[in-house]
């Protein structure tokens, strides 16, 4: 039988100058979490089946890596780190009674189909607050977004922020089927107008929700978005999302983090359980985003203490990607200095190591070969 010693499809090892520079990137990162007075969290790298089931809103359940313990119960390497955090705060905290703010650091499994070229296996670094369902919530998790990049060397990037309760109380309005309702969200994902054009005809929709549809996916820009989105309807639970949004743009002035932040009413996840804002930070290096969060008030309840909730994730190896990309890291490995000796030196040698170590150095001994 032939041995394998390469890693399987999806996942990759991590070395030398490119293993030193991610730590030191999830160490600033690591830093703006504890300044912003959130607490360290560790969960399981499997739960059971039913954290990440279909009613919790995660990913499709072919995406998961499923397996079985020794007494028959289906469990799943974990695909995502907010239900499992949800799950641990509701066993240990009382998010009703006081907020609780938690952050995280680890690996994450999904089984992405080969043709996509993503990483099986990756690396999350996120916070969730639960039991906060306030505007300036909201816009404290974007102004940190904003200081996780900063603090990993970045200048140049976008956060774009979207609002599901906007889009869900118009498909409400419609009264579309899950089938329809699911190809419009598909549509407007993909950012295809004209799709969405015929998808409304087909349909039959009344003119006022049809025009909205139709306009969604060109909705992206600046404050002037806003005022566009509220002119398209008369429907009070979209009315009061966009001045939820225009509340955190105001309260993100005051942090002085504005200029980062566009707003994107096309912007839906895969992720069901999301309510409220969604939002994303892009740069250019990469086309895929390096960060992901959202509200998402409801899944809570599902593990028996009902909580609002806002949290987000940091791919690392995508932020890793655009800092490579746009030469602000370098996987060169770090400096460091090599003390040979011999057996007659070594006294000597590792009282000179230590001392420099002392001072901060990277030092490494090295026994001198004898010659034969």
């Amino acid at each position: 039988m032939e041995r394998i010693f390469h890693t399987p499809e999806g996942v990759r090892d991590i070395y030398n100058g490119e293993c030193s520079q991610k730590r030191k990137v999830q160490e600033r990162i690591h830093r703006v979490f504890h300044q912003y007075g959130y607490e360290d969290i560790e969960t399981p790298t499997f739960e059971y089946f039913e954290v990440f089931s279909r009613e919790v809103g995660t990913i499709p359940s072919r995406e998961l890596y499923k397996f079985f313990d020794r007494e028959g119960n289906t469990l799943v390497l974990r695909p995502d780190f907010t239900p499992s955090v949800s799950r641990a705060c509701a066993t240990y905290f009382s998010p009703d009674q006081e907020p609780v703010s938690l952050c995280y650091t680890g690996n994450t499994f999904i089984n992405n189909s080969s043709y996509r070229g993503r990483l099986k296996e990756t690396t999350q670094m996120g916070v969730e607050r639960i039991g906060d369902e306030s505007a300036d919530a909201d816009a404290e998790l974007l102004a940190m977004t904003v200081e996780c990049l900063l603090a990993a060397g970045l200048t140049e990037f976008q956060i774009s922020v979207g609002q599901v309760d906007y889009f869900k109380s118009l498909l409400k309005e419609a009264e579309l089927n899950a089938e329809a309702e699911e190809r419009l969200r598909s549509l407007i994902s993909q950012k295809n107008a004209f799709g969405v054009e015929e998808f409304v005809e087909e349909q039959k929709l009344k003119e006022g929700i049809a025009k909205a549809f139709v306009e969604i996916p060109q909705m992206f820009g600046s404050t002037e978005v806003l005022e566009k989105a509220r002119k398209l309807t008369n429907n009070a639970r979209a009315l009061e999302a966009v001045a939820r949004l225009r509340e955190i743009y105001e309260i993100l002035k005051i942090y002085g983090y504005e200029k980062y932040v566009s707003f994107d009413f096309g912007m839906l996840s895969k992720y069901q359980y999301y309510t409220g804002i969604i939002f994303q930070a892009y740069t250019y290096g990469t086309g895929e985003p390096m960060i992901k969060g959202g509200r998402y008030n409801g899944l809570m309840k599902h593990f028996g203490k009902p909580a609002a909730s806002i949290g987000f994730a940091i791919e690392v190896d995508n932020l890793l990607l655009a800092l490579s990309s746009q030469k602000i890291i370098s996987e060169k490995e770090e400096k460091r200095s090599v003390i040979q000796y011999g057996p007659a030196d070594r006294t000597e040698a590792i009282a000179k190591a230590q001392k420099l170590r002392a001072e901060g150095h990277s030092v490494a001994l090295r026994l001198k070969k004898e010659v034969r």
